[in-house]
């Protein structure tokens, strides 16, 4: 009698500590989900706002903007349902494109057989994430041009402070016209790691493309496979950028299908971007998006509001190392190995407005400031040949003074 006395408060306790169980399960899925959003729009790129919101014990929905913030209006929405649970919560989820009436005109007819379902789910105690987003094959035309993506999945996965990202497209094609440009597979894999608001961050990305081909009148090439590297960095000092580009084989597809035309690598660095600058500019990148709509979150001058702080990123003189230049051309019997820097003056910074950057006198102010050197080492007579120099000279140096270049003190031919 007195153990059967014991089963009402047992299982009311049972009860109970599901209930609350389900409750921090809630609780900390919300917590975690705005910490997640306001991550994504600190690093100044994207503007989010969640507009709907209906948090529950056993159930969340809502419903999330990103939009870009420079650049034409067009959002992604996405539509959620969590079921939560007292280990994990299950995420589902439909994501939808959308354009502004100009964006849709200039675009085209985009046609897709379905619209991309998120499948993940949320760790409550450790805070991980685990997405995954299935794009199915879409197809945009425009005036006799036309994009196709054929099969395409990212994977999303991370807790605060370190995402991971792994993305496989199965094949991207553009033909425009007489001309075909294709690319596929293709595997993108980023690592993202910050600090609260991205006062600091490195994000490392991995672009392997394993074939390339264009089929031009004029040229077809192939390429496989081209592998891009680039680690980016943001400290209490500057902004730097690492970058690699490595081409395994290049070939001529109807000139010379069986010997490559060219492979090899190319590495280098960007820095002494002043990190400052770069803080603020995120800063009031947020602003913007705070006061704009989700159809043009940021006024069509962006730009030129901004240009102060972007000359102000310049105004620590940036610096490209070109580490290494080391390309063959079997076809041809080619070797280059060389290496290099190219410095950005910094003085008188008023006089540049990247807002006019597509005027031709502007352009010419942003080339008179460039300057350094490239040194060709081991140089072939016939690359001498090629530039109007005596034939034993091996060593080339190619001199970039105040955006005019010249190899071993002489003008570049024109050619």
């Amino acid at each position: 009698m007195r153990k059967e006395r014991l089963i009402v408060p047992v299982l009311a306790v049972l009860a109970i500590a599901w209930l609350v169980a389900q409750l921090v399960s809630s609780v900390l899925f919300e917590r975690s989900l705005s910490q997640a959003l306001s991550d994504l729009q600190a690093r100044g790129e994207w503007r989010v706002k969640r507009v709907e919101n209906d948090a529950g014990w056993l159930s969340s929905e809502g419903r999330i903007l990103l939009s870009p913030l420079l650049g034409r209006p067009w959002r992604l929405e996405l539509d959620y349902d969590v079921r939560h649970g007292i280990l994990s919560s299950e995420i589902t989820g439909t994501l939808r494109p959308r354009l502004d009436g100009t964006l849709q005109k200039a675009v085209g007819e985009v046609g897709a057989t379905a619209a991309p379902r998120l499948n993940g789910r949320y760790h409550t105690y450790s805070g991980r994430y685990e997405m995954r987003v299935a794009l199915a094959p879409l197809t945009i035309t425009q005036h006799g041009r036309e994009l196709a993506v054929r099969g395409a999945r990212v994977k999303l996965r991370g807790v605060y402070g370190d995402w991971r990202l792994a993305a496989e497209l199965d094949e991207l094609s553009l033909t425009d016209h007489g001309a075909r440009l294709a690319l596929g597979p293709a595997t993108l894999e980023s690592r993202y790691t910050y600090i609260d608001e991205a006062y600091h961050f490195n994000q490392h990305d991995k672009l392997r493309i394993e074939a390339l081909s264009l089929d031009h009148p004029d040229l077809a090439l192939e390429s496989a496979p081209l592998v891009l590297h680039t680690d980016m960095a943001l400290d209490e000092r500057e902004l730097r950028i690492n970058g690699e580009l490595i081409l395994d084989n290049v070939w001529l597809a109807e000139e010379a299908p069986d010997t490559p035309a060219l492979h090899g690598r190319i590495a280098g660095t960007l820095s002494r971007l002043d990190a400052d600058a770069v803080r603020r500019i995120f800063a009031r990148l947020r602003q913007d998006a705070a006061r704009g709509d989700a159809d043009m979150p940021v006024a069509d001058d962006a730009l030129e509001r901004l240009s102060p702080l972007l000359r102000q990123v310049l105004s620590e003189a940036p610096r490209l190392d070109v580490e290494e230049i080391a390309l063959t051309s079997p076809l041809l019997d080619i070797a280059m190995q060389a290496d290099g820097a190219l410095f950005f003056d910094a003085r008188e910074l008023g006089e540049l407005d990247l807002a006019r950057l597509d005027e031709p006198e502007m352009q010419a102010r942003f080339r008179r400031r460039l300057s350094g050197d490239i040194t060709w080492r081991d140089a072939p007579a016939v690359a001498a040949l090629w530039l109007g120099l005596p034939l034993g000279e091996r060593r080339l140096t190619f001199d970039l003074v105040r955006g005019d270049w010249r190899v071993n003190g002489r003008p570049l031919p024109d050619w």
